[in-house]
This record gives C-alpha cells, sequence and structure tokens, in this order.
C-alpha cells in the first residue's frame, strides 16, 4: 500500500508586503471616520481657495490693466491716457487683499459651523 501524504507551506508576508496590502486595504474599506475627515479637508480647502481665487483674479486683472497704461505712456507715448488707465489698474490690485480678507471671513462664516461641528465628532468631542 502507498502512503498518501499531506504537506502545506506556508509564507507569512513580509513587513513590505503587509504595508502595501493594508493600503489597498485601506482604498476600499471607507469608514464613516475616514470620510468625514475627507469631508472636513474638502471644506477647509474650500474655505481657502475660493477666497485665493478672488484676490488672484483681482490682482491678475489689475496688473494686466496696469500694464496696458504703463505700455500706452511708454511705448506709444499717450501719457494722459496711459496714466488715467494705469490707476484704473492699481485699482483692483489694491483692492485684492481686503477682497481675499472678506471673502474668507463670508466663507468661514458659511461653513464655519459644519467645520467646528466635524472636527469636534472627529475628536470626540461632542457637546
Amino acid at each position: 500500500m502507498s502512503e498518501k501524504k499531506f504537506s502545506y507551506t506556508y509564507s507569512a508576508p513580509t513587513e513590505e508586503e503587509r504595508r502595501e496590502i493594508e493600503s489597498i486595504r485601506s482604498e476600499y474599506s471607507r469608514d464613516e471616520r475616514s470620510e468625514k475627515l475627507e469631508r472636513l479637508r474638502r471644506l477647509n480647502a474650500r474655505v481657502k481657495n475660493v477666497s485665493m481665487c478672488v484676490a488672484l483674479t483681482l490682482g491678475i486683472a489689475g496688473l494686466l490693466v496696469f500694464g496696458l497704461g504703463m505700455a500706452m505712456i511708454l511705448e506709444w507715448g499717450i501719457l494722459v491716457g496711459g496714466v488715467a488707465v494705469a490707476a484704473v489698474g492699481a485699482l483692483p490690485m489694491a483692492g485684492a487683499a481686503p477682497a481675499y480678507n472678506l471673502v474668507l471671513r463670508h466663507e468661514k462664516q458659511k461653513y464655519g459651523s459644519e467645520i467646528v461641528r466635524l472636527s469636534e465628532e472627529l475628536l470626540g468631542e461632542e457637546a
């Protein structure tokens, strides 16, 4: 009679393989905490990005108009018109920083309560 044997070999994943496996698994197993953290990050980025976009838009538009005024003076020799156009372009550039602060304050007021609520939930500081 022949003897039948069962042979089994097990090798545990290395530490590097384990980290890779866990990182892949974490991408597919979303829990409520990670979703709240992601929402908190998005809201915080939105508050900052909206105000930055408004300030940059004003600053760049003002700079372009200011540059046009300088070109009118230096290249085309239109002194009075160039000074007027440059002055008009300086206004939005000067208003970019106050506009940033105004929009930032508005966005903080708009999303602040939700950001505070989410952060308290994540920190376990339920009021």
